[in-house]
């Protein structure tokens, strides 16, 4: 990921900044690797994650590297602009586990002068969009799509195949139940 340009860089205002791509991808850890940044450089860097999301940690958010960093748990998106009153910088991992408030949140924040940065899959495994990161998609300022390897083929994959029998939509796992697939290796399933 290009780091943002400084010649291009906002001044006085807020912005946000959306990492999506298929699981296994490497959002939460670029994610994480901006979050870092912004602690070194002295900023006030406030995450949050889902309360959904228990998969690796309660309290961190988690890649699948295992790295990690502390994070506030929350039911819903609007709890997030009064725990972030002070953050320069918001960080929140997971966005597709928040309901369609997670935009006018990250918008709200990015008026009042904040980095908004948000991770999350723009696909479901059905491969259709995955609500909210495609509205959020509309309004970020910056946007990186990231890639894994298909499983199948070795190309790369932006598709994320579940290898359970279908069931609930939304079902939190990790490589027990998803693997990343190419655009030629993914199959929706049939309903």
């Amino acid at each position: 990921m290009e780091e943002i340009s400084l010649h291009y860089a906002p001044r006085e205002t807020g912005w946000i900044e959306v990492i999506c791509g298929c699981m296994f991808s490497g959002k939460t850890e670029e994610l994480i690797r901006r979050l870092r940044r912004a602690e070194i450089a002295r900023q006030n860097v406030a995450t949050f994650k889902p309360r959904i999301d228990k998969r690796y940690s309660d309290d961190h958010i988690v890649s699948h590297s295992d790295d990690r960093l502390r994070s506030v748990v929350v039911d819903s998106a609007l709890e997030i602009p009064s725990l972030a009153k002070d953050a320069q910088v918001v960080g929140i991992d997971e966005g597709q586990f928040f309901g369609m408030e997670l935009v006018e949140v990250c918008e709200s924040l990015a008026s009042a002068g904040k980095r908004v940065i948000v991770a999350g899959l723009d696909q479901d495994y059905k491969g259709k969009p995955f609500e909210p990161i495609p509205q959020l998609l509309a309004v970020a300022e910056y946007i990186t799509k990231t890639l894994a390897i298909c499983m199948v083929c070795g190309n790369p994959a932006d598709r994320t195949h579940r290898k359970t029998p279908q069931g609930e939509w939304v079902l939190v796992g990790a490589k027990d139940i998803y693997e990343a697939r190419c655009r030629k290796c993914f199959v929706p399933p049939s309903d």
